[in-house]
């Protein structure tokens, strides 16, 4: 038994693909536990930095039941998608894609950032919408960085990305009750984790932390117990994500990009995809085939 049982209940190891050039460490889905709050997919990309010439290409595939929430530490993505949308993302603010009922996107490393080689560093999550809400209309939401609170104390910045936190809250739209933040720690900063969401957990992306006095290692996920509150420091410099909401009743099912509480609902889905009745992405013909065999969860290039 670890002195730290009392606060965490659960360390998720990453699953790590590389993909010739970056590397995507995956933390959720995972084989020990599908869900904290309503993320059930976590991915850290990079960081990388592409020969010349080089970028990230995410051809046009499709999502149900879900939302995705893209953010950069670094580099720049051009997101499109079926609804007509056509948005850069920078490091800072966020891309709420929802899918609903069904959506296609692409993303791409933008044409002016290919010429040096594109960046890549940044978190892509999804969120299973809940019951009730897994087949609104699909939207789009791109919200700026400087329109995102920045809570600031002792040498710790924390970016509200989603939901409420240390007393701000963000703009961002939520379907289900979430928190999300992204934490700079200087040297020698700390910040508080409270216990106001149902199921939480801390994220090191870089650099070091500890959270009360157990050493984080990079890339993993540190699922926090319930009603537990802590404080996360830094000795030298770290960024970590805190990441949850509410716990979900239904089980979610994911296959492929499809997320979603009725098999049906997505052997529905890949039927259509094959059948190519999905809404095409305006300016971007290119498409991700249906996976012939029991895919990995997402399409990467």
């Amino acid at each position: 038994m670890s002195i730290h049982d009392d606060l965490i209940l659960q360390t998720l190891e990453p699953v790590t693909h590389d993909l010739g050039g970056f590397k995507v460490h995956r933390t959720l889905p995972h084989r020990e536990r599908t869900m904290v709050g309503p993320f059930i997919f976590f991915d850290q990309m990079g960081p990388a930095h592409l020969p010349p010439g080089g970028g990230i290409d995410v051809r046009p595939h499709p999502h149900i039941g879900l939302s995705t929430v893209t953010y950069l530490f670094d580099g720049a993505f051009q997101h499109r998608d079926s609804l007509g949308t056509d948005a850069r993302i920078t490091p800072g603010a966020v891309n709420l894609m929802t899918a609903g009922t069904g959506i296609v996107h692409s993303e791409r490393s933008p044409a002016d950032a290919r010429p040096g080689g594109a960046a890549l560093s940044g978190i892509q999550t999804w969120l299973a919408l809940p019951d009730g809400r897994e087949d609104i209309a699909p939207a789009f939401e791109h919200v700026a960085a400087d329109a995102l609170p920045l809570v600031e104390a002792g040498g710790a910045q924390a970016r509200v990305i989603m939901g409420d936190l240390w007393g701000a809250g963000a703009p961002t739209t939520t379907h289900a009750a979430t928190i999300y933040a992204d934490i700079l720690l200087d040297a020698g900063a700390a910040v508080p984790i409270d216990d106001a969401a149902e199921e939480r957990a801390i994220y090191l992306a870089h650099g070091d932390a500890t959270l009360d006095g157990l050493v984080l290692e990079p890339q993993r996920l540190y699922v926090l117990r319930p009603g537990v509150r802590a404080r996360l420091s830094s000795a030298r410099g770290g960024r970590a994500m805190l990441a949850g909401g509410s716990a979900f009743a239904t089980p979610r099912h994911v296959w492929w990009n499809f997320v979603h509480s009725s098999r049906e609902a997505i052997n529905e889905a890949k039927r259509a995809w094959k059948a190519g009745r999905f809404a095409a992405v305006p300016g971007d013909s290119e498409a991700i085939p249906l996976p012939e065999l029991t895919p990995k969860t997402v399409s990467y290039p």
